[in-house]
């Protein structure tokens, strides 16, 4: 449980310079609570809860669970498992900062709270450079999708085209995103529900035509056939499945109740984690682990492998939603990111101005258009083993993201001895998956580079730390 007395005694026990960063903080956040009180009526817990399932159930499910089972096999059930516990524990540590002290810039600015200036900045550009870099993948992905029903348009175009509608719907403000994501996370629950239905049907015998490729003894008895390294291997993919709660932690400054964040990730990861058990279950019973390639989505192998035309089809539909809507939630939390950045001067000042009653500044939004429109470009014409290395640093940074909000939680909030061990839980896991890349040469570029991307925007905070000091001093 949140101490708000220890919270102000750690206040008044930091260094002056802390002092001044926490008072200028509290400003902030007051004046962002009064905008976003008169900007957007305040969200009830289960518009979050379906909001969270909007960022949530993307492509790093409906697409990268399909690496996952080439890795481990029917382990993959076990593996998402014990990831949506740690995603549990990462999002229980953010909701309750939230209820501590509800603030725009959710993880940075609790960094920044925890440990000094350094940490919020260097948590909330790293965390933009990664989310630029994987929105470009996501992009070309979207492309590929849409080349399925019109292989004739160039897959810039179509990447180019989901980017100005996600833009769109950004430009609009907050309340049409959670519009937006609310109406595509209901349809991605009914897609995923169809499925499971569908998969039910083939595997008791009720479809014709379709039938199960092993029986439920022979998935127990192959269950750990991929072995432990195996299993290590595929941990960080089935924590991508997860992915997307950072979004969810930013939306929850929003809430009527900020208390009521922990109820709203509760009930959205407890949906998921049930959806996605029984629909990769199925899957496994369903179709033989090799014609699950790894390049596919598992629920279109599955439907091709069923002979069903119409639904693959129906299911390509939903792959482009998942990932637009995961580009929306993207685009949503770089922006929000880059503004608290310049709110707290650690981006050019002139991204916080606000103009109108727009709930982001103009300019913040032209500096994400300007990132995208890069990121598109990398994607394009950098070859695609460099790319995919790239992108998954990116995706292994969104995991020092969540580290760094179960460090600001250990170290803001007293905490019973269950909430410490949750914690501990949280980074162990999050750290096995992390490490496991290690063991596989496809994702290990990956991993250094993400460890050089943390390398070079630790050396610019340290130079920008040099600076503060001068600044301080004159």
């Amino acid at each position: 449980m949140a101490n708000k007395k220890h919270h102000n005694n750690q206040r008044q026990r930091s260094s002056p310079s802390q002092a001044s960063n926490h008072s200028q903080h509290r400003q902030h956040s007051q004046s962002d609570k009064s905008q976003h009180q008169s900007s957007s009526a305040k969200m009830p817990w289960w518009r979050l809860s379906l909001f969270g399932i909007g960022c949530t159930l993307g492509t790093g499910f409906f697409l990268g669970t399909s690496i996952a089972i080439q890795k481990s096999g029917y382990a993959i059930l076990l593996l998402l498992l014990l990831a949506s516990i740690g995603t549990y524990f990462v999002f229980q540590a953010l909701a309750k900062l939230t209820a501590m002290e509800p603030a725009k810039g959710s993880f940075r600015t609790y960094a920044k709270l925890a440990f000094g200036r350094w940490a919020g900045f260097g948590s909330g550009w790293l965390y933009w450079c990664s989310e630029m870099l994987i929105l470009g993948s996501s992009l070309m992905a979207l492309g590929l999708f849409s080349q399925l029903w019109f292989p004739s348009i160039p897959l810039w175009m179509f990447a180019a085209g989901y980017a100005v509608l996600g833009m769109i719907v950004i430009f609009f403000g907050i309340k049409v995103l959670e519009a937006t994501q609310s109406v595509l996370a209901i349809i991605k629950l009914a897609a995923l529900i169809m499925f499971i239905m569908i998969g039910a049907a083939v595997v008791f015998g009720l479809f014709k035509g379709a039938s199960s490729a092993i029986s439920y003894e022979q998935l127990t008895q192959r269950f750990f056939s991929s072995g432990v390294m195996g299993m290590w291997k595929a941990f960080i993919y089935a924590f991508y499945a997860f992915a997307g709660i950072e979004v969810m932690g930013l939306m929850a400054a929003e809430l009527e109740h900020p208390k009521e964040a922990s109820k709203a990730g509760g009930v959205m990861l407890t949906t998921t984690i049930v959806l996605y058990l029984a629909a990769i279950a199925f899957v496994l019973l369903w179709v033989p682990l090799e014609q699950l390639p790894a390049s596919e989505s598992p629920f279109i192998s599955a439907l091709r492998h069923g002979g069903m035309p119409i639904i693959v089809n129906v299911f390509n539909g939903v792959l482009i939603i998942a990932g637009f809507s995961s580009v929306a939630a993207s685009l949503y939390a770089v922006t929000i990111v880059l503004v608290t950045l310049a709110e707290d001067g650690d981006a050019p000042r002139r991204l916080s101005d606000q103009e109108g009653k727009r709930d982001f500044p103009l300019s913040a939004l032209c500096v994400t258009c300007a990132g995208t429109i890069v990121s598109i470009v990398l994607a394009y014409f950098i070859p695609k083993r460099i790319f995919e290395h790239i992108t998954t640093a990116g995706g292994l940074v969104l995991m020092y993201t969540w580290a760094s909000v179960v460090l600001s939680y250990l170290k803001l909030i007293t905490l019973t001895w269950w909430g410490k061990t949750q914690a501990i839980i949280a980074l162990l896991l999050i750290g096995l998956a992390v490490v496991g890349t290690v063991w596989d040469k496809s994702s290990r570029p990956g991993l250094f580079v993400s460890l050089l991307f943390v390398a070079v925007i630790g050396g610019v905070t340290i130079i920008m730390q040099q600076r503060w000091k001068r600044d301080e001093a004159h």
